[in-house]
């Protein structure tokens, strides 16, 4: 029998065609961000509780004389940061599914700790815990989903895996609109809110059996019997799907076989021709996220800024809140057939445009439908990004690239938190949207003089 060899492993996995069987490992893969997701944006539902509960307190007698919510968002995302920036390599070095597997049991140990805790230091300390395992982990995903669809149906899996992983916001937001103002069984319902993503992540935790390692990345790695093993396996599954043989494999220019083993270094990302896009990615990165969670870890209060109750801005905060998993389930009828940069400049431009218009109306109406349209902006823009940026870099450096690159948005969030609490204070809604929509110009400029990706396999993009 014929030994396997990288660039035969690489040309078979490409022409698999998108059957039941890869939307399943898509699916599972989601699964594990929809909790990471729900921990990560469960910051703004849970804050109006933790305040309630005596805490958290606002005005200067809080952290940094601000709101503890901002101080709160800040620690999340400080984690995060070091998670991407320091250990989103992991993937990398040790595998795809391995980091996805344990990344996924520190956040819940550490978001279960968070939710028996009783003063804000703890709170924001385990917070700041709980960050460096998502970190980690959405990087690792990102990287999973890319290396196991081909180039025909990639952002169509990435918008999937968006709609799946947003399926968490209208849950925590609804959870933390019934169980906040309540004490079931004595407990304060900002606990239960927080102890729900614990249980769901070790339920990821055990079905994580059927989802395989990266052939991509085990035959990067010289591992070609294991990646033949999991390659093989996937084509008798999706065969059988199909119907029909298989289509041929398309020969691999020499270019784009990996050389080498192993992964690649940190240098590697300012090498041409991967410079410009790590420095244009990370620009980007630093300016997309504040219009994203300037929105949607601030939804409560910048509707309660608009004349509404604290009650009914958590009702308004839930119904704009099912628009995140809507958004990506309908991009996923045309996320293959525009180029995913383009898609993700006219999202910053939207988020920009609609939080201005978000500002002149007191409506309820106007209030939740522009509420609606900025979520929908933003999930055009988050699913687009994560596609884009996880298929510009080649194998070897793919989790740490997109590591390096996400943690800016991780950085700029957490003095962002801060800065929105600021503005919010002093200059209401206009001065929150008017520094979103400068800062959504700036990430549109940046992702749109970076190179075009669509119709091209990972091994293309990653060649020079």
């Amino acid at each position: 029998m014929q030994s396997p060899n990288a660039a035969d492993i690489l040309a078979r996995l490409e022409r698999l065609p998108p059957t039941r069987s890869m939307w399943t490992l898509v699916v599972l893969l989601s699964l594990g961000a929809y909790f990471e997701i729900y921990d990560l944006l469960m910051t703004a539902y849970v804050s109006p509780g933790l305040i309630q509960a005596g805490i958290f307190t606002e005005g200067a007698h809080a952290a940094f004389g601000l709101s503890d919510q901002a101080a709160f968002a800040s620690s999340t995302f400080a984690g995060l940061f070091v998670g991407t920036i320091c250990f989103g390599s992991v993937a990398d070095r040790f595998g795809r599914r391995a980091i996805f597997t344990w990344a996924l049991l520190w956040y819940a140990a550490a978001t279960l700790t968070m939710g028996l805790q009783s003063s804000a230091g703890a709170i924001f300390l385990w917070r700041f815990v709980a960050g460096l395992g998502l970190g980690v982990e959405m990087v690792t995903i990102d990287t999973y989903v890319a290396e196991l669809v081909n180039r025909r149906v990639r952002a169509k899996a990435f918008a999937l895996y968006q709609g799946i992983m947003f399926l968490a916001v209208p849950t925590v937001a609804f959870l933390s609109w019934i169980l906040i103002p309540r004490q079931p069984l004595g407990v304060e319902g900002w606990r239960w809110v927080v102890f729900f993503p614990v249980a769901g992540a070790l339920l990821v935790w055990w079905i994580r059996r059927a989802i395989p390692e990266s052939p991509r990345w085990l035959a990067r790695h010289g591992r070609l019997d294991q990646a033949e093993a999991v390659l093989a396996a996937m084509e008798a599954r999706v065969e059988r799907e199909f119907g029909r043989a298989l289509p041929a494999p398309e020969a691999l220019a020499p270019a784009a076989i990996p050389a080498g083993t192993g992964q690649g270094c940190f240098g590697d990302l300012f090498r041409p021709p991967y410079r410009n896009r790590t420095i244009l990615l990370a620009l980007f990165n630093f300016f997309q996220t504040i219009g994203f969670y300037g929105f949607g870890n601030w939804v409560p209060k910048l509707v309660a800024a608009q004349g509404v109750s604290v009650t009914s801005s958590l009702l308004y905060s839930a119904l704009i809140a099912l628009a995140f998993p809507v958004g990506p389930f309908l991009f996923t009828l045309f996320a293959d057939r525009f180029e995913l940069k383009w898609q993700a400049v006219a999202a910053a431009i939207g988020t920009a445009c609609f939080g201005l218009m978000f500002t002149l109306t007191r409506a309820p109406v106007a209030i939740i439908a522009l509420g609606i349209a900025i979520t929908l902006s933003n999930n055009l823009l988050s699913y687009s990004y994560h596609a884009y940026q996880a298929e510009v870099f080649p194998t070897g450096i793919r989790a740490r690239a997109v590591g390096f690159v996400y943690a800016f948005s991780r950085l700029s969030t957490i003095f962002t938190s801060f800065l929105i609490g600021y503005l919010s204070t002093r200059f209401g809604n206009p001065g929150v949207f008017a520094f979103i929509a400068v800062s959504m110009g700036v990430a549109a400029a940046a992702i749109g003089a970076c190179p075009p990706t669509r119709g091209r396999s990972l091994e293309q993009l990653g060649t020079p």
